[in-house]
């Protein structure tokens, strides 16, 4: 098996002031946020969002992996919707001492290219920041960070930046090259 170099880039924001809004897309999209977690309905976002730029990690994961995973308090998945269509989620996940992770953003790829990635990160973002008001037992966000990687769309850092997200780490390793998984095997041409 062949090996491809990935370039994976660590970003944060430090202060809610950092945060820089994005202008609303056209038409009717909301987003909302999933409370009631649901293995199904993460597993789908995150194989129609990631499908195509090569997410595997979470394919592998059962049921229960999923559910213990959605019910750990503070996560949080918020899915935004094209005229009552998923089109994309962010993830956010709390971690100790103040900081928030977005573990995964993206938009299943039928809706990029519409002003919604952007729209929907500053949401999350915003969201992130103020995760101890809906969280109660967690300490109030000091830090919100990322990473985004060579594999992800080509607007994908661009999109971070606009955001007011700032580098702070980067990363060049070897990785297995693989066929992409599809939202389902076969999905995608080789």
């Amino acid at each position: 098996m062949s090996s491809v170099p990935v370039t994976t880039w660590s970003l944060q924001q430090t202060s809610p002031a950092d945060l820089l809004p994005a202008a609303a897309p056209g038409g009717d999209v909301r987003i909302v946020r999933a409370e009631v977690p649901s293995p199904e309905f993460s597993r789908f976002l995150y194989a129609s969002v990631g499908g195509d730029i090569l997410w595997t990690d979470r394919l592998r994961w059962t049921y229960a992996q999923w559910q213990e995973h959605l019910e750990r308090p503070g996560v949080e998945t918020w899915v935004a919707y094209d005229r009552g269509t998923p089109a994309g989620y962010v993830e956010l996940d709390p971690q100790d001492e103040g900081v928030v992770e977005i573990v995964y953003f993206g938009l299943i790829p039928a809706f990029r290219g519409r002003r919604i990635g952007g729209h929907l990160l500053a949401y999350g973002a915003a969201r992130a920041w103020d995760l101890a008001e809906r969280w109660p037992e967690r300490t109030p966000t000091k830090r919100v960070w990322l990473h985004t990687c060579s594999k992800d769309g080509e607007f994908a850092m661009d999109n971070y930046l606009r955001r007011g997200f700032t580098l702070f780490d980067t990363k060049v390793e070897l990785e297995p090259e693989v066929p992409s998984p599809g939202p389902w095997p076969g999905a995608f041409p080789a």
